[in-house]
């Protein structure tokens, strides 16, 4: 962040503030800016409407094939946004199953697009809470003669507040910094400043435009999140929580219309995309059903935009993935601890809470910005005798950064969760710090320490926006080598593209879903 701010303002060594109405003066960046926000609000606005239902249907009620339908909605999270923009091509793209519709590299496409992942995150976040709330208020505003559906607006929605908001601002978060999405479905018609400033950067190298942009994001991010905590201390208030609920209640033909939208919903905006990609990658331009497009992930032919096979780029994705994987576990348990810790005195509390902040900055900051950020900075860092720029060694560094915030929340919880009085009782037995981190944080640890490298793995394996910084020729990731055979002209590029994008979304769901499986199966055993 601080390279960024030389670079926007810093000249010779002199504050230089021309950047801001060379940047700020041109019609296009306030377009732009626009369409951020349009695409994000519109997004989330999407994402809550279809993921309050879901919430309920998922959380609230007690269906056969509920676990099947909770699993469908959560696998969109953790595709690489290089797959779901790829899907959504596929489907809407000339020769797609909708494609007479229109919305190939559209204003709309994007939207969808953005929503996609994001109606899981509203579902898990707000149906999680939803699930232990207690309806006893609910059911007094029923006896009283109200309405269900006046009794659930008056009494169940403002308790629902905080979570919503939440949700709400987590998915504007992510939807203002979307990259892959907008990249491959807004094209420079629809951009977001994500997608601006790489084209400042690598089709113009302006890098004084890109970091004034790149500043001007962070505090879009910054408000948002303001806007977003005092919509909840306004709307908080006291609501009675309990146990969360091992089975809901069976659904009644009052519920039809709720389980209607949530089948609509997983069909049309999670199981079409997908299967029109798996579909279009087995189909040459004759629409003639054949392997020729996975035949050239092996043996590509010489008009495609890659060096090298494709295969040599999943090869190098999980190499580079499970070294940015092990570095996000060793630093985000090294940090969860300390943040685990309940400080006596209210200075350290504080303190506590600060690092918090700085943990989750990689979280609130585009990984276009951070890789951007790594491409200022990495130049004979610390006195180091090379560049670094034009090694691999920054790209899993990156991708670590982009996952660390996720490997601390996944085990942050745990650890918060163990009783003080269990480690005191362990130090009045003479127990040391070494001898206490062995014996209970790290057993207690457990599955969750599992997830939380799935976590990484998966994200790791699919990040886009940071590693196409920082990418060189000859040892491109998956992600970027999709993207660039997707907007090649050459007729096998995008059927291998299609291809590619399949063996990627395999790869990152099948890592998560082997993650999930592993600690719910561990789970079961205590």
């Amino acid at each position: 962040m601080f390279s960024l701010v030389a670079t926007g303002f810093v000249d010779g060594g002199r504050l230089d503030l021309s950047g801001l109405p060379e940047v700020f003066g041109a019609v296009r960046t306030w377009r732009v800016i626009g369409q951020t926000f349009a695409q994000a609000g519109l997004a989330t606005a999407l994402s809550l409407a279809l993921g309050v239902p879901a919430a309920y249907a998922l959380y609230r009620l007690d269906f056969r094939g509920k676990r099947v339908l909770q699993g469908v909605l959560t696998v969109p999270f953790v595709l690489p946004s290089v797959v779901v923009g790829v899907a959504f091509s596929a489907l809407l793209g000339p020769g797609g199953p909708l494609g007479s519709w229109g919305l190939d590299q559209s204003f709309a496409a994007v939207v969808l697009a953005l929503a996609f992942p994001n109606v899981g995150v509203v579902a898990r976040m707000v149906g999680g809470f939803w699930a232990r709330l207690d309806d006893t208020s609910e059911q007094a505003a029923r006896v009283l003669g109200a309405s269900r559906v006046r009794a659930w607006c008056i009494v169940t929605l403002p308790a629902l507040g905080p979570a919503i908001a939440s949700a709400a601002a987590l998915v504007f978060l992510f939807c203002s910094t979307s990259f892959g999405i907008v990249l491959i479905l807004g094209g420079t018609a629809f951009a977001n400043v994500e997608t601006e400033i790489y084209r400042l950067t690598v089709q113009f190298l302006d890098l004084r435009g890109a970091a004034v942009l790149s500043i001007a994001q962070f505090a879009i991010v910054a408000a948002a999140l303001a806007v977003s905590a005092q919509l909840r201390r306004a709307g908080e208030r006291a609501v009675v929580l309990r146990e969360e609920r091992g089975r809901g209640t069976p659904p009644r033909r009052v519920d039809a219309p709720v389980l209607t939208l949530v089948g609509a919903t997983l069909l049309l905006l999670h199981v079409l995309p997908l299967t029109a990609l798996v579909t279009r990658s087995l189909r040459d331009r004759e629409g003639r059903w054949t392997l020729a497009n996975y035949a050239a992930l092996a043996d590509p032919p010489e008009a495609l935009p890659i060096d090298g096979t494709v295969l040599e780029a999943i090869g190098a994705s999980l190499r580079i993935a499970a070294v940015a994987a092990l570095i996000a576990i060793v630093l985000g348990m090294l940090l969860a601890l300390v943040l685990s810790r309940r400080p006596r005195t209210r200075s350290l509390r504080r303190g506590i809470e600060a690092f918090d902040a700085l943990v989750m900055l990689p979280l609130g900051v585009s990984a276009v910005t951070l890789g951007f950020g790594l491409l200022l900075t990495m130049n004979r860092p610390l006195g180091i005798g090379f560049d670094l720029r034009t090694s691999t060694v920054l790209i899993p560094i990156a991708q670590a950064l982009v996952a660390l915030p996720l490997v601390v929340r996944t085990l942050l919880p745990v650890l918060r969760g163990i009783p003080t009085e269990l480690r005191d009782a362990a130090s009045s037995l003479g127990a040391g710090p070494l001898a206490m981190l062995r014996t209970i944080d790290l057993p207690l640890l457990g599955r969750s320490a599992g997830l939380a490298l799935g976590f990484a793995c998966a994200t790791s394996l699919g990040e886009f926006g940071a590693t196409s910084f920082l990418v060189r020729p000859g040892e491109q990731t998956l992600p970027v080598v999709v993207a660039a055979l997707i907007g090649h002209q050459a007729p096998e590029s995008y059927g291998a593209g299609l291809a590619g994008a399949v063996v990627l979304g395999v790869l990152t769901a099948g890592i998560m879903l082997a993650a999930e499986r592993w600690r719910t199966d561990g789970n079961r055993e205590f």
